[in-house]
């Protein structure tokens, strides 16, 4: 959620702070919600968190590399 929360906000650590600290909380508490209710049984949140963020940390990974490569 840092990563997301700077991207939305900017890189002032004034507002990435809360903002990182907000998105994380709401973000935990959806997926605890998701994982509760997708299924009869409980989906770990490490597991849910990991299908979820893993591709967007790819995601930025491959950004910066394109970056670096034009630059």
């Amino acid at each position: 959620m840092p990563h997301v929360a700077r991207l939305m906000i900017g890189h002032d650590h004034r507002h990435l702070l809360p903002a990182s600290a907000l998105l994380g909380a709401s973000y935990l508490c959806l997926v605890d919600t998701l994982a509760r209710s997708a299924t009869a049984t409980e989906v770990p949140l490490g597991v849910l968190t990991a299908v979820i963020g893993a591709p967007f940390a790819a995601m930025l990974l491959q950004r910066r590399r394109q970056r670096e490569a034009m630059a």
